[in-house]
């Protein structure tokens, strides 16, 4: 494949199959080039978060992205939105979305694309439409308009209805009826409850002063960035989005502490090697991990503060408080799925984040994986399946992380890894690190290695094994390819 330049444009060419194909080259998720990307087969995946288009339609097929590319016939350069249905007046069936994210929106889409003529009824407690949570921690004085995912005007031309400021208090599932926080109580036929997460205190005396802030919405972020402007700053949590929101502080705050229970930051999920590759990023910076009213440690040590930020990850509860789930399976505070998104009670489905299920490239183990794209992969298996199209879920996990200008790609499951090989070198800060399990490659990082962790994405998603040998043997040319 290559670009080329049509008219100010760039064109993607590709030949697959003996056919050749013009589609556009920037992807519809963050404009990434999809000629620095990964093609197999008949479809291309994005090099920066592993979208994947048909090469000869141009049709998404998966995601973060959610709009299609443009195939170029005669020259267009916009997105495209796959062709999709409204509602047939008369056909009363009822589907309710009970979350605003990632996993509602792609179902109620793919209803609509599926021609799905009843009724969708998407209700969130905030006060927003669905928009990229993935842009709180990075960019934190962010304009909520500019992460909408969908305008106003989209769901009315679809015929998606969307309520907000409203939550769900009760799920009775032999009357298929949820009661909302208003009173309201209203009639389903299927439901898919997705109502995400919510952040975790921490259960310590002063927790509710003003100046300690949590990070869940676009107003929390626009707060943390005003108040930390200038201060110093204690940040808890070395996950994510503890690290992501340290990153974007580092030439605003005056100074900025992290405390964290592990020995280095992203130690349960990239484990301790990456992590303290990831403490390099900050050490060379002024202020940052110096030991700075105040924070009172376990220990007894006293740290001065005037803004106080936690992002400790697991959530004391993946749902409203009161929200009843009736004869719902409950493991670990998070809903267990059978296959297919289902949860034992028919017509109720469940994804996102406080999903449980079971996940296909780790020979079915049960995870859960509170991540962006799989949400998304969740809420179009859901949909097809309330339209018994009998499909399962095989997404392979594709994530990120932004830290002071640098983004690891991260693809795969590596829980359990016992050793890594490497490409590249840490110190150099460019490399692809192979997780391996069983003499096989179950996941993969990478930092300035693109598209390699796009090509292993592929490679997973086709059920295909990577064994340590071959890992150990792989060899790179112009663009990743499976050589050795």
């Amino acid at each position: 494949m290559m670009e080329v330049e049509v008219g100010h444009h760039g064109v993607l060419l590709t030949r697959s199959g003996g056919k050749y194909s013009a589609i556009g080259n920037q992807c519809t998720h963050y404009g990434a080039p999809l000629s620095k990307g990964f093609i197999s087969g008949n479809r291309v995946r994005c090099p920066w978060h592993g979208s994947c288009f048909n090469v000869h339609t141009g049709d998404l097929e998966e995601y973060p992205g959610i709009d299609c590319l443009p195939c170029h016939k005669t020259l267009r350069q916009e997105k495209r939105i796959k062709r999709m249905g409204t509602a047939v007046p008369g056909v009363t069936h009822t589907v309710l979305l009970l979350g605003g994210g990632a996993a509602s929106l792609i179902c109620a889409e793919t209803l609509r694309q599926e021609n799905f003529g009843g009724r969708i009824i998407m209700v969130t407690r905030e006060d927003l439409l669905p928009y990229d949570k993935t842009r709180l921690s990075k960019v934190m004085n962010v304009e909520s308009d500019s992460i909408l995912m969908r305008r106003m005007e989209f769901f009315h031309q679809y015929d998606i209805e969307v309520w907000l400021r409203k939550e769900a208090l009760s799920v009775d599932t032999d009357k298929k009826t949820v009661t909302f926080d208003d009173g309201s109580v209203q009639s389903y036929d299927q439901v898919l409850i997705s109502t995400g997460c919510r952040a975790k205190g921490l259960d310590v005396p002063g927790m509710n002063l003003g100046n300690i802030k949590m990070l869940e919405t676009p107003e929390d972020a626009r707060q943390i960035h005003a108040a930390c402007t200038g201060s110093n700053v204690v940040l808890v949590g070395t996950s994510f989005v503890g690290m992501e929101v340290a990153s974007y502080l580092t030439d605003k705050a005056s100074s900025i502490t992290v405390i964290g229970s592990s020995e280095m930051p992203y130690q349960n999920t990239l484990g301790p090697e990456i992590g303290k590759l990831t403490m390099t990023f900050f050490l060379s910076r002024s202020g940052f991990f110096l030991k700075v009213k105040e924070v009172v440690l376990k220990s007894g040590k006293v740290i001065p503060a005037e803004v106080l930020i936690v992002g400790i990850g697991n959530p004391t509860r993946t749902f409203s408080p009161n929200l009843c789930f009736g004869p719902l399976i409950i493991s670990s505070l998070c809903v267990s799925l059978l296959q297919y998104m289902r949860t034992n009670v028919p017509d109720v489905f469940c994804g996102g984040d406080l999903a449980m299920f079971p996940l296909a490239m780790a020979k079915n183990k049960m995870v859960n994986i509170g991540h962006w794209q799989m949400a998304q992969a969740q809420g179009r298996i859901v949909a097809l399946n309330m339209l018994n199209k009998t499909t399962e879920l095989n997404s392979v996990p594709f994530y990120w992380t932004v830290l002071v200008g640098k983004t690891i790609r991260y693809t795969g499951y590596g829980e359990g890894y016992t050793e890594l090989v490497i490409k590249g070198k840490f110190e150099d800060r460019k490399f692809l690190a192979l997780y391996i399990k069983d003499d096989e490659v179950i996941a993969a990082a990478g930092l300035n290695f693109d598209p390699a962790v796009s090509a292993v994405a592929e490679r997973l998603a086709t059920g295909k094994v990577i064994t340590k040998k071959e890992a150990q043997s792989l060899k790179f040319e112009n663009n990743f390819s499976w050589h050795h």
